[in-house]
């Protein structure tokens, strides 16, 4: 019997150092929130948070359809970190919506699109925490995006359309 309580408190003690030293999603999720929120304040920003933790305002809305993850899109974007990095932009892109972070899963869908149209019909900005993002692994590219970054994006949806192979 006193091998087994031996046993069992190892095996606590063995899984209680484990879970400090790893990620915490839920602490992570209210780091970004603060974040969020202050870089909102900060910027005088008018944003409202979505159930998923995304802040977004839609700047320019169109009363056309609305996207689904199952569309492709054609978008113009700025993509920043929350110190003002630019780490990505593009004019009139085409992309799988189902291919993007979760982020603009969520967005996008919001906004709506008559059709292919320039100017934009449709503009939103939105920021995504870093677990709709790129989670804590970081990015590497022309601009590198550090592990847990909370992602502010402001889109132009251009147009969109089935993407090939969904009816």
């Amino acid at each position: 019997m006193k091998k087994h309580f031996l046993l069992f408190g190892l095996l606590l003690i063995l899984f209680s150092a484990c879970k400090k030293g790893g990620f915490d999603a839920t602490k992570q999720a209210t780091i970004d929130d603060d974040k969020i929120k202050a870089y909102i304040a900060a910027n005088h920003l008018n944003m409202t948070k979505d159930p998923s933790g995304i802040y977004y305002e839609i700047i320019t809305a169109d009363t056309g359809a609305h996207p689904t993850v199952s569309d492709t899109l054609q978008v113009s974007y700025t993509g920043r970190l929350l110190n003002g990095t630019i780490f990505d932009t593009e004019d009139s892109q085409t992309y799988p919506l189902s291919s993007l972070v979760k982020g603009w899963q969520i967005a996008l869908p919001m906004i709506a699109a008559k059709s292919n149209s320039n100017p934009p019909l449709s503009r939103i900005r939105f920021i995504v925490p870093s677990a709709l993002g790129y989670g804590n692994v970081q990015q590497d590219g022309n601009v590198t995006i550090p592990a847990n970054s909370v992602l502010d994006f402001t889109v132009d949806l251009l147009g969109f359309y089935p993407y090939p192979g969904t009816n």
